[in-house]
């Protein structure tokens, strides 16, 4: 039988805290300064306010790219100009010239004024299909209008806003001018380095907004400027040199 005295003694309680008791000591659901994370409203606020912060400047990192306006606008007075442009010089054409007359001249004998009137296209061709050249003409106009609603680019809107104020011109001529509707000759009246088209076809304003035009447009696709006024081809080199220079160094 066991002895009382060999009973092993019963371990001591360690003492407790007393800064447990009067809440010095706060529990391990606190944080450091020993007020209970979960029951913090202000650290609650603290985090949502870091939050909110955050996504701020997430959305401030990559901001929406803002979209060219677009250049109808641009169009429309062009075509405007070159039409109005056209008419009256060859109304005063008309009523101060002569076929077959006298040509008068300015810049030292460079331009001559000399009045053919123009039944086919430039350089005289299609004579005998004035009236295929005015649905020509017509299917342009159209075309370059649709387009028009579209262009954010000023270099598109500037070359087919010329062509368009040439093409409206010279259709006016086809329509509304002698021998009758569709049918019509064009007024043409400078002729350059001799009169009457002796070293070069005679043309009118509205041939020169063309040609003009022509060449901007043809610029304009070289260039790789598409209707909404980007590069993609210069843009696809840029990020392809600066893949290249990323990966050197």
């Amino acid at each position: 039988m066991n002895h009382p005295l060999d009973a092993p003694e019963p371990a001591d309680d360690p003492a407790p805290d007393p800064r447990v008791a009067d809440g010095s000591v706060a529990d391990p659901s606190a944080d450091d300064t020993g007020d209970t994370v979960a029951d913090d409203p202000a650290a609650d606020a603290t985090v949502a306010d870091h939050g909110a912060g955050m996504a701020a400047g997430a959305g401030a990192v990559s901001p929406a790219v803002p979209t060219a306006s677009r250049k109808w606008g641009l169009v429309l007075v062009l075509a405007v100009f070159v039409l109005v442009a056209d008419q009256i010089t060859k109304v005063i054409a008309v009523a101060n010239l002569t076929e077959g007359g006298e040509s008068p001249r300015i810049l030292g004998g460079l331009v001559y004024f000399s009045l053919i009137r123009n039944a086919g296209a430039a350089f005289s061709i299609g004579t005998g299909m004035t009236w295929i050249l005015a649905i020509v003409a017509i299917a342009v106009v159209v075309v370059i209008i649709r387009m028009a609603s579209k262009l954010r680019s000023a270099m598109w809107a500037t070359s087919l806003g010329l062509i368009l104020g040439g093409a409206l011109g010279n259709l006016s001529d086809r329509i509304f001018r002698s021998p009758g509707v569709m049918r019509g000759h064009v007024v043409d009246f400078v002729s350059v380095f001799g009169p009457n088209a002796e070293h070069f076809p005679v043309f009118n304003v509205a041939d020169s907004a063309i040609t003009i035009g022509g060449v901007l447009l043809v610029l304009t696709a070289l260039l790789g400027i598409e209707f909404d006024g980007t590069r993609p081809r210069h843009e696809h080199r840029a990020a392809v040199a600066a893949g290249v220079d990323r990966a050197d160094g």
